[in-house]
């Protein structure tokens, strides 16, 4: 059961990534361990209840867990994780958990002894969707999951000083990560009527924590001849979507939720620079995958933001400080190309792939004293 070399992934939609950044994330770890001589097994959340008993299938030498549910949302997640905490118990091996949601679930599988390592994501409750009954779950759940874990992990190391918080145990800082991309195709970009190097994107839920709202404003008011493109989902209605659809009316492209990779880095790595409006959270997948593809990003000021984002970028906190940044980004090149060569730097040194994932192996292999600790 202690297997080191046996590694379950839990609370993911599963591989192959189609829907997020920790999903992303299994596909890239599952896929690393694999190459390493590790067996590994994802689990799967199905559409509907089709796969309630657990059909199993391997993709790329990872094996996988389908689970289906009867009931969809988040009541739908909740059956999902507990259909796979109850599956794992009668699997060898060391389970690592991305996520604290579901927590109180996985007090199951210390029960029966089993080393449980978590990522604990961002301070999910905090965030300003979530209603009362809702935020006491989830900070119910956070403080669950920092002290039933064998090892909390911190995407960030303002996450980890805030779980450290929480629990007697020592928190492993280790970053997200993002491939580096040097080229990318224009026809995406062209398929929107856009030029590349002309328009400005921002690529994130559309949320007012995410300042969606704000950027728009600061745009639509920054003269800087060049498009906005927002990618995310928006619902008739929501009352904020509307709001931001209201306020786009000009040169802003919506161009909806793109899940396809190859379109969204082409989008990315052909943009003016990178609007980064998260408030809250750790490092954010969005954010590491711009300084990947080497944009100059214009972000929300916030520790956050800073420490992932690093030296050389723009940050505001006021519409005002946003749309000086616009106009600065699209008439100075020098500054652009400052800006560029500081991301491509800031990722090389914490955020590239192979770095990030060889420090989950040592970790999974027992060795959390090797991995770099949060209160450092």
């Amino acid at each position: 059961m202690k297997d080191n070399t046996h590694v379950n992934i839990m609370g993911t939609r599963g591989v192959p990534a189609a829907h997020g950044g920790f999903e992303t994330f299994a596909q890239q770890l599952a896929l690393y361990l694999v190459d390493q001589g590790f067996s590994v097994t994802v689990y799967c959340q199905s559409d509907g209840p089709a796969d309630l008993s657990g059909r199993e299938d391997y993709w790329n030498g990872i094996h996988r867990v389908h689970f289906g549910t009867r009931r969809t949302g988040a009541a739908g997640t909740m059956e999902f994780d507990l259909a796979c905490v109850r599956d794992v118990m009668a699997r060898p091996g060391v389970d690592l958990v991305l996520g604290y949601n579901t927590a109180v679930f996985n007090l199951l599988q210390k029960l029966r002894g089993r080393r449980v390592y978590m990522n604990m994501d961002g301070i999910e409750w905090k965030r300003k969707k979530w209603s009362a009954p809702a935020k006491l779950w989830l900070l119910m759940n956070e403080i669950i999951g920092a002290n039933l874990c064998d090892t909390p992990i911190a995407d960030h190391p303002e996450i980890g000083r805030h779980i450290a918080k929480r629990t007697l145990r020592s928190p492993v800082v280790i970053p997200y990560g993002a491939d580096e991309v040097r080229h990318a195709d224009t026809g995406p970009v062209r398929e929107l009527g856009l030029i590349p190097g002309r328009y400005f994107i921002s690529i994130a839920r559309i949320e007012p924590e995410n300042s969606i709202l704000e950027i728009i404003q600061a745009h639509q008011g920054a003269g800087s001849g060049m498009d906005l493109v927002v990618l995310g989902h928006f619902e008739p209605d929501n009352a904020y979507h509307r709001q931001v659809k209201a306020a786009g009316r000009g040169r802003v492209v919506f161009a909806g939720a793109i899940f396809e990779d190859h379109r969204v880095k082409s989008l990315r790595f052909h943009a003016r620079a990178y609007f980064h409006g998260h408030q809250v959270g750790g490092t954010n997948p969005s954010l590491v995958e711009a300084l990947g593809a080497g944009n100059a990003v214009i972000a929300h000021d916030n520790a956050f933001n800073r420490w992932t984002a690093g030296e050389g970028q723009l940050f505001f906190d006021t519409v005002q400080t946003c749309r000086a940044h616009i106009r600065r980004l699209a008439h100075d090149d020098i500054a652009l190309q400052t800006a560029k060569v500081a991301a491509r730097k800031r990722h090389a040194a914490d955020f590239r792939w192979g770095d990030v994932l060889a420090q989950y192996q040592t970790l999974l292999l027992g060795d959390a004293r090797a991995v770099q600790i949060a209160a450092e």
